[in-house]
């Protein structure tokens, strides 16, 4: 027998050996391959972390607790080659709808346009436990909606009401967190009052307001334009109740009956003082309305 000649047996052992290696190195490679996206998707998808969510303003508060930490000494972990499989493919799904956000404005508006005789009632700075349960309830007897601009230092504290103006189908707009002069903040600080206002009412209803009114109906340049990054609109009024000084609800109810008119948006409180008045005052020039003839309604976008 020739030395380069070998057994067949012998031969066949080897071709099986080094079949096997070769299919454990391509295995190898095509898992590291795998492994290269997952890592690249997991990176693209991580959160992003937005200042000053979840807390209110000029606490400096960050949400959610620290995640790994980042930058060029940071090791992240390699995933499982064979985490892929459990992704959904969202290649072919649709796109989240999100609403356009509003121009911003250089003025806030002071009616509203409606079919015929159509009013808008309008409550600010609650809720409040004392007053504004009266002030639904006459609303819910007369089946009418309105529009509560809401501080969210109130919302805090009296999130059922802000449920049941939901579930009534009132309009729930933003005033601020804490009912600042405005022109007098910081763009920061404007940032936080309506954003953190704005968290707060998503948190408990689900959405966050599209409308926003100004402390004191005291707007500006930033204001505006935080607005409408926040996707909000601003209103502010035709008639005023002055209801705030508590001048009697004789007075409250005149203002109103005599400023009525196709478009007109009342201003009342149902928080920030003594508001029986304007819970007292409701209840009687809300039925004379209706009587003429007026709709009591909300505006859409």
């Amino acid at each position: 027998m020739k030395k380069d000649q070998m057994p067949s047996g012998r031969r066949a052992v080897l071709r099986l050996a080094a079949a096997l290696g070769a299919t454990a190195t391509v295995g190898v490679l095509a898992a590291d391959r795998l492994a290269a996206p997952d890592r690249a998707a997991g990176a693209a998808s991580a959160p992003r972390r937005t200042p000053g969510a979840g807390a209110g303003p000029g606490t400096g508060a960050e949400p959610g607790a620290a995640g790994p930490a980042a930058g060029p000494g940071a090791k992240a972990a390699r995933p499982n080659p064979n985490a892929y499989r459990l992704r959904p493919m969202t290649a072919y799904a649709p796109p989240a709808y999100r609403r356009a956000l509003p121009p911003v404005r250089q003025r806030p508006f002071l009616s509203v346009a409606g079919a015929g005789r159509s009013m808008v009632l309008t409550f600010d700075d609650g809720p409040d436990p004392r007053y504004t349960p009266g002030i639904l309830d006459t609303l819910r007897r007369h089946d009418c909606r309105a529009m509560f601009f809401v501080c969210g230092e109130m919302v805090v504290e009296n999130q059922d009401l802000l449920r049941r103006m939901a579930a009534e189908g009132h309009v729930v707009g933003n005033h601020s967190w804490s009912h600042p002069l405005i022109p007098k903040l910081r763009p920061s600080r404007i940032r936080d009052e309506l954003g953190s206002t704005s968290e707060v009412v998503e948190r408990v209803l689900g959405t966050a307001p599209l409308w926003y009114r100004a402390p004191y109906g005291a707007w500006n340049r930033h204001s505006f334009e935080i607005g409408a990054e926040l996707g909000m609109e601003p209103l502010a009024w035709t008639v005023d109740t002055l209801d705030w000084t508590e001048p009697g609800a004789d007075s409250i109810v005149r203002r109103v009956l005599d400023g009525a008119a196709p478009g007109v948006v009342v201003l009342n409180h149902d928080a920030g003082g003594d508001r029986s008045q304007s819970v007292a005052a409701l209840r009687r020039y809300l039925p004379e309305l209706l009587d003429a003839g007026y709709r009591v309604t909300v505006p859409r976008r």
